[in-house]
């Protein structure tokens, strides 16, 4: 019998946290919901590449929990998590104090991991999360400002070149990204933008290796070379040694140096390295260290406790580690607990995708819906941003950033392109872009204004709704 004087406690605000959070919360829950995060602010993830690149602002992929929250019936700590105590129902945190809980959810998401490559962590930028795409950019920027100071040939040549480590979606999209952004930040301050270099190292041959977008890499090839500045490929290669100028890598059965002033790290993640601390036997992880859970999403052993994301693992049903994988979780995980605290029976989570999207450069993407309509170029970017705009936490800020967003579009407001981008696109294709962003955003918004018991829903489910619109998904 759970204890009414527990609450339900939420660790980790990633997606499936703070929709698991948010969704109670919406469902009046009866218990206490008491949501931890290290951070003040959520990273919407997918949307970190228009937060470098200045395309969107900062309140409105990166805004703070306090404000997510306010109105809610959920009680943030931004804490760090010290120690869970399964056998004990407690939860310790750095400050010192101490959280009974009568149900615990684990979303602590995953950490950046190096593979031990020496150097790596001191002298390459990941990114995935708001602060490191903050502290990428004014990186960015102050090489540039230094390449131009510079008169040595090989110094600047080193200041302009940009390696990234990992050929999954986030690399391929941070290239395409990088390729298009920095000769026009370049070419604003006065230097030469064909000076600028982005590497793309992977260790295979293959992009998008194993990835839930594989099918896309012939499009995402085509993408990285039709850049402002085409990415180059430096495949086959295994990273051995980062310093604060460049990398060495073998090749071919040779070591190779490559000089660079700035190194992006996407080449993986691990678990949080907190799982490794939990009573769990070795039989019930995977490979990499997540919990094997059961088709609800609770462990065998302790089914008090949910786990999603980066953490859990269902061998029976495995789902990448996408935004729309963790939103349905948090969605889910929120319906069996309300079952829970009803004396109900849990239910098995259903999963659906609805296709992905990825950004191939400034105003070009593609949407592959249910992998069988390929939307690409300007209109696949417009798809892309307006669906990941509602999947925003609140209905509030759907409406919000929605509207400013196709504000920027129809003015050309807050956009990072220079004359130099500007004199490639013609005129006809400008008008068509706004054409189709009308079209895309314009039943967004609307349907986002409506006080509606609908809006509300779709909102709160995180379900992609304008993918759904275009492309619903079969009857069952």
């Amino acid at each position: 019998m759970q204890q009414a004087s527990h609450p339900t406690v939420i660790l980790g605000g990633g997606f499936a946290g703070l929709f698991t959070a948010l969704h109670l919360s919406h469902q009046n829950y009866s218990h206490p919901i008491i949501l931890i995060e290290q951070r003040d602010r959520f990273s919407f993830k997918p949307l970190l590449y228009e937060l470098l690149s200045g395309e969107l602002y900062s309140e409105q992929v990166y805004p703070r929990y306090k404000e997510l929250l306010a109105g809610s019936r959920v009680t943030f700590v931004q804490d760090t998590v010290k120690s869970i105590h399964l056998h004990k129902s407690k939860v310790t945190v750095a400050s010192g104090k101490v959280f009974d809980y009568s149900n615990l959810v684990l979303a602590l998401g995953g950490k950046t991991t190096y593979f031990n490559t020496p150097g790596a962590a001191e002298y390459t930028m990941p990114f995935t999360n708001g602060s490191e795409a903050i502290a990428l950019r004014k990186h960015l920027r102050h090489r540039l400002h230094l390449a131009l100071q510079t008169q040595d040939l090989e110094r600047r040549r080193s200041l302009l070149t940009v390696a990234i480590i990992g050929a999954g979606p986030a690399g391929i999209e941070l290239a395409c990204t990088l390729a298009d952004l920095l000769p026009i930040w370049y070419d604003e301050l006065g230097g030469d933008a064909a000076e600028i270099r982005v590497v793309l190292v992977n260790r295979s041959r293959e992009i998008l290796k194993g990835d839930v977008n594989s099918n896309l890499r012939c499009i995402a090839q085509r993408a990285l070379k039709r850049r402002v500045i085409p990415v180059d490929f430096v495949f086959d290669a295994a990273v051995t040694k980062i310093q604060a100028d460049g990398m060495e890598y073998i090749q071919h059965n040779q070591t190779r140096v490559l000089q660079a002033g700035t190194i992006a790290w996407t080449a993986g993640t691990a678990p949080n390295p907190l799982l490794k601390e939990l009573p769990i036997p070795e039989e019930r992880r995977d490979k990499r260290g997540r919990l094997v859970v059961t088709p609800t999403l609770q462990l065998p052993d302790f089914p008090e406790v949910f786990v999603a994301g980066d953490c859990a693992t269902d061998s029976d049903n495995p789902q990448p580690p996408t935004a729309q994988v963790a939103y349905q979780q948090g969605i889910a995980i929120a319906r069996n607990l309300e079952s829970l605290s009803e004396n109900k029976p849990t239910v098995p989570v259903q999963i659906h995708l609805r296709g992905t999207l990825m950004k191939l450069g400034l105003n070009e993407g593609v949407a592959n819906l249910f992998n069988k309509v390929q939307i690409k170029g300007q209109p696949g970017h417009l798809l892309r941003e307006a669906t990941y705009l509602e999947l925003l936490p609140t209905p509030g800020r759907n409406f919000k950033v929605t509207t400013e967003w196709l504000t920027d579009k129809l003015f050309h407001r807050h956009r990072p392109f220079s004359h130099m981008q500007l004199g490639q696109t013609p005129w006809l294709y400008g008008v068509a872009t706004v054409a189709a962003g009308m079209i895309l955003a314009t039943p967004l918004v609307w349907r986002a204004a409506q006080p509606t018991q609908f809006q509300q829903t779709l909102s709160w489910t995180g379900v992609p709704t304008l993918l759904n619109w275009l492309a619903p998904p079969p009857s069952r």
